[in-house]
């Protein structure tokens, strides 16, 4: 049985649930307050906090985990990345009290830096040769610089605007981070349990892909096929279909969704009829 360890609570959970859901590797659990649950065939669940999850994997705990990429910087393990699934990004900074010309260098030598995150802290500003004072605390680093308890902090953002809000400014990029499936490096796994996770990865991932397309259907006047063909370049070129006893043909391809209000539109002055657009559950090229 393969163990993937999850986040047991918060949005990231709700992400991830929803993903194996549409892969078709729906989370069967007894009770909200259980500790595993199957997944699919062949998986099992194993709920923990999302700070945890690359020990979990790192230790062979768990064969693989899905967690913010901050918690796998954070905790300093060494493990492989299936995927990256491209929702809960989020940049780990550092800010400082707004003010003009604020930057990283001028940051004083062994300013105090608060933060949750002290061991990535520590390695971004030894490895800039600014020695700091690293101030560790459990949330709320944006109010420490008013209170004199730290001169910056290290946290995450993703707007930015609760940063402003505070009266801080951002003035360097520690991590960019997104959850990702992680495993244990990939050298020391048994050779089944890989492609197991490859399996796992590769199902993910057509939900992913498919999150931002749309699959779009038209009856096209045969003479503006040529102008829809260019339109709809498709994964490979629309599909065209004859429609019987008609001048018409049915194109079906697929579009980024940002641009489905634009193309209906020129759809429609070229003649279409009965467009069509639904959302993909899976996509595999």
């Amino acid at each position: 049985m393969i163990k993937i360890a999850l986040p047991n609570k918060g949005r990231l959970a709700d992400n991830v649930r929803a993903v194996l859901e549409a892969a078709g590797l729906g989370v069967r659990i007894e009770s909200e307050r259980a500790l595993t649950a199957s997944i699919g065939e062949g998986f099992t669940a194993l709920f923990v906090r999302a700070q945890d999850i690359p020990e979990f994997v790192a230790d062979g705990a768990a064969h693989a985990g899905v967690t913010g990429w901050d918690c796998v910087a954070e905790s300093g393990r060494e493990v492989d990345t299936l995927l990256d699934l491209g929702f809960g990004r989020c940049r780990l900074v550092v800010a400082v009290p707004s003010r003009e010309g604020a930057t990283l260098d001028s940051l004083p030598a062994q300013a105090r830096v608060a933060t949750s995150f002290p061991r990535v802290a520590a390695r971004f500003f030894e490895a800039r040769g600014k020695p700091v004072h690293i101030v560790p605390i459990n949330g709320a680093a944006e109010v420490t610089p008013h209170l004199g308890v730290a001169d910056a902090i290290v946290d995450l953002v993703s707007t930015g605007s609760t940063l402003r809000v505070n009266g801080l400014q951002e003035v360097a990029t520690v991590v960019e981070s997104s959850a990702r499936l992680i495993c244990a490096p990939r050298a020391s796994l048994d050779p089944s349990i890989a492609g197991r996770l490859d399996d796992l990865a590769f199902a993910l991932s057509s939900v992913i892909r498919a999150r931002d397309q749309r699959y779009l259907m038209a009856n096209v006047p045969r003479a503006s096929l040529e102008a829809v063909r260019t339109l709809l370049p498709g994964l490979r070129g629309p599909t065209v279909v004859d429609v019987l006893g008609t001048d018409f043909v049915a194109v079906h391809s697929v579009v980024p969704q940002k641009s489905v209000f634009k193309t209906t539109l020129a759809l429609k002055a070229l003649g279409c009829e009965g467009i069509l657009v639904t959302r993909i559950e899976r996509l595999v090229p």
